[in-house]
């Protein structure tokens, strides 16, 4: 009785092993985080940018333009393929221009085209297209007001003339945050 015991518990342990490995492998990969894609993958700056200090902006809009500050107002959506290939874009304004100007960075599914809403809501300037751009100056005046692929250079210029300040000179990498780590884990 002891030796078709045996057989039986081994049939039965070879058998959980080839449905855990089987069902290991049909399992798709949710892991993978895909710029090129319309997924939602997580917070777009701590994955494409390497900033994830982006959001939630520090400061509210209204309570910046009560303040008379200087604003860069971006309006995305973490599940947007144009929204991650921005990411690295604006993180790197945050991280030249963050001491002169309030970075409020926006999803924008909150929020409809309203241009007759109160200057101090972002309703009043959501375009609704994705990412957008707005520089506005401590008066909140638009200086600056793009949607999709943005040049850097008319932003900086946006930014030095709301600021007072002269415009970085430095050049950006395309590349984001994460593909650099990449080449060094390959």
């Amino acid at each position: 009785m002891k030796q078709a015991f045996l057989p039986s518990r081994l049939l039965n342990l070879i058998f959980s092993c080839f449905l855990f490995g089987l069902i290991f492998l049909l399992t798709p990969d949710q892991t993978r985080a895909d710029r090129d894609t319309n997924s939602y993958d997580g917070n777009i700056f701590a994955l494409y940018a390497g900033n994830g200090a982006l959001v939630p902006p520090s400061i509210s809009l209204e309570a910046a333009i009560k303040e008379k500050r200087s604003i860069l107002l971006a309006f995305y959506l973490d599940d947007s393929s144009a929204s991650k290939h921005f990411a690295p874009l604006l993180s790197d304004l945050q991280g030249r221009w963050a001491r002169d100007v309030e970075i409020i960075a926006l999803t924008s599914d909150p929020y409809e085209v309203n241009p007759n809403a109160p200057v101090d809501s972002p309703n009043h300037y959501w375009s609704g297209s994705i990412p957008q751009i707005l520089v506005l100056d401590a008066n909140a005046k638009i200086l600056y007001n793009s949607q999709g692929n943005m040049d850097e250079k008319e932003i900086e210029t946006a930014l030095a003339l709301a600021t007072g300040r002269p415009a970085t000179q430095g050049s950006r990498s395309s590349k984001s945050f994460n593909e650099y780590n990449t080449e060094y884990g390959s």
